[in-house]
């Protein structure tokens, strides 16, 4: 019971912290967060953007398709508790990830006019 308790209090914090990364002033809004996901996607598979990798984002989309699965509902059913509570912190890795990764590809892509591509020779 402890376990679930604390379990429910980390995903707390944790959409706690998306949401007060996502809404801090000066901060995009969600249209333009949901908007920079297609681009954001194929400049990671273009191999243009650095900042994050495909297995992370194969790992959003795999989680994204658990929790839309039928899959999903036996623990949901056969352990309401337990299966309702690995839902609420698959959700907000989620939330979590996409806003950090949509924030630091709109903050590459705003400044990767000024980046100069090329090597570096002693």
């Amino acid at each position: 019971m402890a376990f679930a308790k604390s379990m429910r209090w980390g995903v707390l914090l944790s959409l706690a912290r998306a949401f007060r990364t996502a809404t801090r002033p000066g901060a995009l809004g969600p249209g333009a967060r949901l908007t920079s996901l297609p681009r954001l996607v194929l400049a990671t598979f273009r191999g243009e953007y650095p900042g994050t990798s495909r297995l992370r984002l194969l790992l959003i989309a795999g989680a994204l398709v658990y929790l839309i699965s039928p899959v999903d509902l036996v623990p949901v059913v056969l352990l309401p508790l337990i299966g309702l509570s690995v839902d609420s912190l698959i959700i907000s890795w989620i939330a979590a990830s996409l806003i950090n990764e949509t924030e630091s590809f709109l903050g590459w892509e705003s400044n990767r006019d000024g980046i100069v591509r090329g090597e570096i020779i002693p």
